[in-house]
């Protein structure tokens, strides 16, 4: 009887996560898409603008994390050192090691940060695994084989597939 009690404990639990990161998800699926659509239609405001939408994203991520942090509980330092570290990590590649061009750059903060929703699903279930490693997979096909239609379709993966995968967590 104990181990069924362990197991709805663990199935709320799991529930809880999905929920709030379905949230998380499509606030930064709704930002990729505006971000690309602003920056193709002006191009002057992409340097600034990218970093802008990010801190954007950041405070909503923050927003929907509070409750969290109810009584009797503290911050989630450990999940904003990891955001820190990954975005840290992004930013020395792309723009002090790396000598990537927009093409490259597109590609690479939505597979930076899909990468880390296939290995946070090592510990949160195989649904944060899928999505990353097809975002992953469909990032990678369009970089390799969308041509003109670059721009637009990593903006439909990047942030249709975010939208998508939060309106589906979100009813688990």
């Amino acid at each position: 009887m104990l181990a069924d009690v362990d197991s709805v404990v663990a199935r709320v639990k799991q529930s809880r996560i999905y929920r709030r990161s379905g949230d998380i998800l499509i606030v930064w699926g709704a930002l990729h898409l505006a971000r690309f659509a602003l920056f193709r239609l002006a191009p002057v405001f992409a340097s600034a603008g990218w970093f802008s939408v990010d801190l954007v994203g950041v405070a909503a991520t923050l927003w929907i994390l509070r409750g969290e942090t109810g009584y009797g509980r503290r911050f989630p330092w450990r999940l904003a050192a990891a955001y820190a570290l990954f975005y840290g990590f992004g930013w020395i590649w792309a723009d002090v090691i790396g000598e990537m061009g927009p093409r490259q750059l597109t590609a690479f903060w939505p597979m930076l940060f899909e990468f880390g929703f296939a290995v946070a699903g090592l510990w949160f279930g195989w649904a944060f695994f899928v999505i990353g490693v097809g975002a992953a997979a469909l990032t990678t096909a369009a970089f390799l084989w969308s041509g003109a239609s670059y721009w637009l379709t990593i903006a439909l993966i990047s942030g249709g597939s975010m939208i998508a995968a939060g309106l589906w967590m979100r009813r688990a």
